[in-house]
């Protein structure tokens, strides 16, 4: 299966809007040029996955991870603000550009973790 804009080549913004998270995926991809930047998307959403992954393990007591849920309120933001601080910081500081983020919230965040997905099972060369 051939996977979308596998060199990361910039792409305009559609005029139209997008329809589909497949008509947004190219577009989030040209985004993330530099390796630098999706390195740091890779180490945001990890240390996302592992927080949630935490707090699964607290919500249900397995090990004896207990927490009261103002902790789990905590490392939930805590997780949140991780994800989005190592990209922030690749677009602002790396890449020069606006997250997409701020004009397609869900698309992008359902991307971020497309392109998390195709990376850690070796689909795409981050």
């Amino acid at each position: 299966m051939a996977i979308a804009n596998p060199n990361y080549i910039a792409l305009p913004v559609s005029k139209t809007g997008y329809k589909s998270l497949d008509d947004f995926y190219p577009y989030y991809l040209g985004e993330h040029g530099k390796k630098t930047t999706r390195r740091l998307h890779m180490l945001g959403t990890t240390l996302g996955l592992f927080t949630l992954m935490r707090l699964l393990l607290a919500w249900s007591r397995v090990a004896g991870w207990e927490m009261s849920s103002n902790q789990m309120w905590k490392l939930a933001a805590g997780g949140l603000i991780q994800g989005y601080l190592w990209a922030w910081i690749g677009h602002f500081f790396v890449e020069k550009n606006r997250p997409a983020t701020f004009k397609y919230p869900f698309y992008s965040f359902a991307c971020d973790w497309k392109m998390w997905w195709e990376v850690i099972t070796v689909q795409r060369d981050f």
